[in-house]
């Protein structure tokens, strides 16, 4: 896997705190900084995500992902998955993680409260690596609410 990261603002009057990724499989994803008032040479535009919304969002994307393949391999009628994250950063250089919590929303017909748990604790657990990285500097948690197409 691999991933070119270029700074956008290297040009320009207002050079900004603007990153654009190229991943490897082809694709573009724009990251910004916040704006710094005090210091706006050192701040982005709030154009886009940070990069560590981005980290966060992967790490959501992972396990969202897991979740739906664990439930259809086990051939269930998963229709919907969504996961909110919310997350805590130490105070200090470096600002890593050190409190995630992950809240899914899993749409399915007659799917079990134990089908959506085995799922969400076998990415937790074994298949997911952003959020077991993560898991190095963060307690991560997880909850669930589970919904039928009719309580839509």
């Amino acid at each position: 896997m691999e991933c070119t990261v270029s700074w956008t603002g290297a040009t320009g009057a207002r050079s900004g705190m603007g990153f654009l990724a190229e991943t490897g499989s082809g694709h573009v994803l724009v990251m910004d900084g916040a704006p710094d008032e005090a210091k706006p040479e050192n701040g982005g535009q709030n154009l886009a995500p940070r990069p560590m919304e981005t980290m966060l969002a992967g790490a959501g994307g992972c396990t969202a992902y897991d979740v739906v393949l664990i439930l259809k391999r086990s051939r269930l009628d998963v229709r919907g998955c969504s996961v909110k994250l919310t997350s805590e950063r130490a105070p200090t250089d470096p600002k890593v993680f050190t409190k995630i919590h992950m809240h899914f929303t899993v749409t399915g017909k007659d799917l079990t409260d134990k089908a959506v748990e085995r799922a969400i604790a076998l990415s937790h657990d074994k298949y997911c690596s952003g959020t077991i990285m993560l898991g190095k500097t963060a307690e991560i948690t997880t909850s669930f609410d589970l919904l039928s197409p009719d309580d839509k």
